[in-house]
C-alpha cells in the first residue's frame, strides 16, 4: 500500500491545480477504491503545450498504459512518465465529464459542472482557458472496448483502497487533478482522491 502520511485530499466531485517541478513525482492514490481521478498536464512555461491522448496512444500503439510508459504532449515531448502503478488499467480515451455529459448521457435537468468545470475553475488562475482542456488521463478508469464492434463500455474501476499510480515530471508542469464526478465511472458512488508530491528520486 502507498504511504499516505504526506497526502492531500481532493473532496468528492471537486478538483485542484498545482505545479510540479521537473523530476518531482506525483502519486495519485485511490483511498477507498473504485474512484477515478482525471489528470491534465501543461508546460508551465508555455501552456499551449498540453498532455495529448492522440500523440501518446499513437506512439505507444496501445490504449492501456502502465509502468514505464511516457505521456506525450501535443508537441511530441514527454511530459510525464509512469514510474509505478498498482492497478494497470486506466483510460486515455474519454473526455472529462461536464454539464453536457450529465445532460446528454444521464438526462440531468440541473447538471453538475463535472470534472471539466472543476478543472476549468482550478486551472483559471494559471491563465488556462476552458477551450485548452483536452482529453485527460483518467487514473483508475476502466473502459474496455469490444474488438469486433468498437463499442466502448465504462465499467467499475479495478482499483482497491490504497491503490496508486506515480508519475515523474519530465519538465516543469501545471497539473489539474480531480475526484471524478460521474457515477458510471466510479461504480455508483462519489469518493475522495488523495495525492502527494515527492522530490526527485535520489534527492
Amino acid at each position: 500500500m502507498c504511504e499516505a502520511h504526506a497526502f492531500k485530499e481532493i473532496a468528492p466531485r471537486s478538483g485542484v491545480a498545482f505545479t510540479l517541478d521537473r523530476g518531482q513525482r506525483l502519486t495519485v492514490i485511490d483511498p477507498k477504491g473504485e474512484q477515478v481521478a482525471d489528470l491534465l498536464a501543461y508546460n508551465r512555461h508555455d501552456t499551449g503545450e498540453v498532455l495529448s491522448s492522440g500523440r501518446t496512444l499513437d506512439y505507444a500503439s496501445r490504449i492501456y498504459l502502465t509502468t514505464g510508459d511516457p505521456l506525450y504532449s501535443n508537441r511530441s515531448n514527454v511530459m510525464l512518465t509512469i514510474v509505478a502503478d498498482t492497478v494497470g488499467r486506466h483510460d486515455f480515451l474519454l473526455t472529462p465529464c461536464s454539464k453536457d455529459t450529465f445532460r446528454i448521457i444521464y438526462g440531468d435537468t440541473d447538471p453538475h459542472r463535472g470534472c471539466f468545470g472543476n478543472l476549468a475553475a482550478a486551472l483559471a488562475p494559471y491563465g488556462i482557458e476552458p477551450d485548452q482542456i483536452p482529453i485527460a488521463f483518467n487514473c483508475f478508469m476502466n473502459v474496455p472496448i469490444d474488438a469486433t464492434t468498437g463499442v466502448i463500455r465504462v465499467e467499475a474501476p479495478l482499483s482497491r483502497a490504497g491503490d496508486h499510480i506515480t508519475f515523474e515530471a519530465q519538465t516543469d508542469l501545471v497539473i489539474g487533478l480531480t475526484a471524478c464526478s460521474a457515477l458510471q465511472s466510479n461504480n455508483g458512488s462519489f469518493k475522495p482522491i488523495h495525492y502527494r508530491i515527492d522530490p526527485p528520486a535520489g534527492a
